[in-house]
């Protein structure tokens, strides 16, 4: 079947293309050069229509364990959001978690493609993966997490050379089909149940007397030498600390400009000035990232109303337990190799610090020069969920929108920021980049994320709206995979999309002695813990795409 989008504005910033307006042809999935003289048998006429490739989610907590408790413990967030089947969709819930399914819909219904857990524990990798099967239309994959795990620790304490480093790097990467690595408080979810209570980046661990600062510079070597396309995935030590900018700034120096993707960098912005004793840090953490191209960042903003924060920091989530909305909590671990914390929080607007956290999140967007380096996040849900998304993206774009929102917040963060004095205003290509080209390019994406001859057609449609949000929010036509699936910001058709990985090589001894230390000390089989391919596809949901690096094995 041959299908034409006629007549669209395309915003391609992957392929140069700034508001130009074109034809575009579709056929088995993928767009192609216009044919000579072949039938078309469906054509769309969007004339004037802004198009855009389908939105990536870079950061999205979408999928494994902390997700479920999540639900399990806000019924009352279901009980308000309840979602019924239609004779295309099946019912769930939705707001703060939603469901698999829901989750799904929704972030199809505002043109978005694909979406990436961030956080998937490698013991736990095969529930992440079958929650993340479950998610219709989206394309996904997950950051596997290191840097806390017993194992790794241990060959740091050991001394052990980045060859041996890089070799279970690769091989916990493959066994847990991921997309690229995580760290999570480097060593601090490890220190916590050893009752340290924080890990700057140069304390030393109590126990296996390594720093964050040697996890960081171990696991971002092993990425790059391994030829991962998307860098470390790096959450900071003191998230949402006062004063924690200090450990930002020094961690950007601590990886000897290797690639580094800071991500939620909004919660690690953060200085001591004022009555409050807590400030924006935006300008100097932007001036960083200008200053140094090989960090990039997405921002974890936030917005006012309820959510859930979900972390594999529990050192981070259990000092955050007495503040949770409504009163309730949950940290747990697997294994004793990971952590996990879910604390309910209401962002308030006439609150001083949650006000001045929305503030430092909107600076650093405008503030860092670049925008191939910097991704819009909201940390879903921990800053809020991803349907405020289109909200967040008129934020960016309107100016005196921003402005009229800025003076509705608590007027003493009003006087900490800087925000009304900042009048750059994103622009479509820039959303594009943020949302599309740029994420696809960071990931490490083949065909995606841009509207050349022989990527995958996902593809968004918009009505040009001086209201952006009511643009963004509702577009005319998304099409996954070259097939129609939301029309007027409704769905009409379910597919499923692929899962994304990468396989880095490395040396098979590797096993010998793992095999020996799962025997001693996991509840599990070395065999059980590696996820064949069949497990991600025998069920008919989705495909399989392994996307390459450097010395990559088939």
């Amino acid at each position: 079947m041959l299908t034409k989008l006629s007549g669209g504005i395309v915003f391609d910033p992957a392929n140069g293309v700034n508001g130009k307006q074109m034809d575009i042809y579709i056929q088995d999935g993928r767009i192609i050069k216009q044919p000579d003289d072949a039938r078309i048998d469906t054509e769309y006429n969007i004339d004037g229509k802004i198009v855009m490739a389908g939105a990536i989610d870079l950061h999205t907590h979408i999928g494994g364990g902390k997700g479920n408790i999540a639900r399990i413990l806000m019924p009352e967030n279901h009980r308000d959001d309840p979602v019924a089947r239609t004779s295309i969709t099946r019912s769930g819930t939705g707001h703060c978690m939603p469901s698999t399914h829901i989750t799904g819909y929704r972030y199809a219904e505002m043109g978005y493609t694909a979406g990436f857990e961030p956080a998937v524990l490698p013991v736990n990798a095969r529930q992440a993966h079958m929650e993340m099967a479950d998610i219709p239309i989206l394309d996904k994959g997950g950051y596997i997490m290191l840097g806390s795990d017993d194992y790794l620790l241990r060959m740091l304490t050991a001394r052990k050379d980045q060859q041996a480093i890089n070799d279970y790097v690769a091989w916990t990467l493959r066994a847990s089909q991921g997309l690229g690595i995580k760290v999570v408080n480097p060593g601090g979810i490890s220190a916590f149940k050893f009752n340290q209570r924080k890990l700057d980046l140069d304390e030393q661990h109590s126990h296996y007397n390594v720093s964050p600062r040697d996890i960081l510079k171990a696991l971002t070597m092993a990425v790059k030498q391994l030829g991962i396309p998307h860098p470390l995935h790096v959450h900071g030590c003191n998230l949402g600390v006062p004063g924690n900018l200090q450990t930002t700034l020094d961690t950007i120096n601590a990886v000897d400009s290797l690639p580094m993707h800071l991500t939620h960098i909004q919660f690690h912005s953060y200085g001591t000035e004022g009555d409050f004793k807590f400030s924006s840090g935006a300008a100097q953490i932007a001036e960083a990232v200008n200053n140094n191209p090989n960090i990039s960042l997405d921002v974890g903003q936030i917005m006012f109303g309820q959510t859930v924060t979900a972390s594999g920091d529990s050192m981070h989530q259990y000092a955050n337990h007495n503040i949770a909305n409504p009163k309730k909590w949950v940290c747990m671990d697997i294994e004793c190799d990971a952590g996990c914390g879910l604390v309910p929080f209401k962002y308030r607007d006439q609150n001083f610090v949650n006000a001045l956290q929305w503030a430092i999140g909107l600076e650093i967007f405008l503030l860092v020069d670049d925008p191939w380096r910097i991704f819009l996040t909201t940390d879903h849900p921990n800053g809020a969920p991803f349907t405020s998304y289109p909200h967040l993206i008129r934020l960016l774009m309107d100016q005196s929108f921003r402005n009229d929102m800025l003076a509705t917040i608590h007027p003493e963060a009003q006087k900490m920021t800087t925000l009304a004095s900042i009048d750059r205003e994103y622009t479509l290509e820039e959303i594009a980049i943020l949302t599309r080209a740029g994420a696809a390019r960071i990931t490490g994406l083949v065909h995606r994320g841009s509207l050349g001859e022989g990527d995958w057609a996902d593809i968004t449609v918009y009505t040009d709206n001086d209201d952006r949000e009511a643009m963004f929010e509702t577009p005319d036509y998304v099409f996954k995979d070259g097939r129609l699936v939301v029309k007027d910001g409704e769905i009409v058709d379910i597919c499923w999309g692929t899962t994304h990985v990468v396989r880095p090589s490395y040396d098979a001894s590797v096993e010998t002695e793992l095999t020996q230390y799962f025997e001693r000390f996991m509840t599990m089989k070395l065999g059980n813990f590696k996820i064949s391919d069949d497990e991600l596809t025998d069920d008919g949901r989705g495909s399989l795409t392994v996307h390459p690096t450097t010395g990559a094995a088939s």
